[in-house]
């Protein structure tokens, strides 16, 4: 009987979007990825108010559920943290054959973290939370996922990036132009140089302190946006700051000026070395073949 992957996968928005997407490239699983993504789409819109629906939530979940096919897609509840905290609908489980092997796609709130704690020997999470919680910090920052694996210590996890997604946003260096000197290249240089407050969100700091090393961060004092703002508008009150972006165009609104691209945040395929088999390697190896590499794969 051929083994079957469990593969950890979060239970909604773009990172799992990006994960269906790409088991949609190399399985023969569009159908159900476009169901899956349709559903939590209608749902999330219920969730903020701009659908209303003509069942409870109750009885849509029973209306998503087929438990009689073994290859229908299962959703769960969770609460929401909006207020009044609805139960909102969320992925849990779908069995998808990739490449003659068997895999089981399990949602969880944090892949990652399954991973570290040997439940799984696959899964996807933001690449974000790898810099977070396990990779050093050094003088000298990291600028790609091709640095995160050198950063881990084996001592403390036994997980590793084996790729990117491409579902990238990037954590840019932004400011207020009358901050950079005439000529000056807004980038980790500048930083290195630079003296003063840096705005970031208080929940990225150990990531930005990971980022750009700590020996530029040593005159620097993190300023955090007040609760009710946006960041881009703190960044531009303070005049240099962090944030996450795609186009820019939000920060330009502000009169900021983008700089160097830190980092890119984008949902990575991890891999427990210690409870790899030959089907976990078989699986890794189909999702991530040669034609489905981004430029950001290592």
């Amino acid at each position: 009987m051929t083994e079957t992957v469990r593969v950890a996968v979060p239970r909604k928005g773009r990172p799992l979007e990006a994960v269906l997407d790409r088991f949609a490239a190399s399985a023969d699983a569009a159908q159900v990825a476009d169901d899956i993504t349709s559903t939590l789409r209608h749902e999330k819109s219920i969730t903020k108010g701009t659908t209303h629906p003509d069942h409870d939530v109750y009885a849509r979940l029973a209306d998503y559920s087929d438990l009689s096919d073994p290859f229908a897609p299962e959703y769960t509840l969770l609460r929401d943290d909006r207020e009044g905290m609805p139960r909102r609908v969320v992925f849990d489980s779908v069995t998808i054959e990739v490449d003659g092997t068997p895999v089981h796609l399990v949602g969880r709130e944090e892949p990652f973290r399954a991973l570290r704690t040997h439940e799984f020997a696959l899964g996807f999470d933001s690449a974000d939370l790898v810099l977070e919680e396990v990779v050093q910090l050094r003088e000298d920052g990291v600028g790609s996922l091709a640095d995160i694996n050198a950063r881990i210590d084996p001592m403390d996890t036994d997980v590793r990036v084996v790729s990117g997604l491409g579902d990238t946003v990037y954590h840019t260096l932004m400011a207020k132009p009358e901050v950079l000197p005439p000529g000056a290249d807004l980038d980790r240089e500048f930083v290195a140089e630079y003296d003063g407050p840096l705005c970031i969100s208080p929940r990225y700091e150990r990531l930005v302190e990971a980022v750009l090393g700590t020996r530029p961060l040593e005159n620097i004092s993190f300023a955090y946006p007040e609760e009710s703002v946006e960041e881009e508008s703190a960044i531009a009150d303070v005049g240099l700051g962090v944030y996450l972006t795609m186009t820019g165009s939000t920060a330009r609104d502000y009169g900021l000026v983008l700089g160097e691209h830190l980092f890119p945040s984008e949902t990575v395929l991890m891999e427990n070395v210690a409870e790899t088999t030959a089907a976990v390697e078989h699986v890794a190896q189909a999702i991530t073949g040669p034609e489905l590499e981004t430029e950001l794969v290592v």
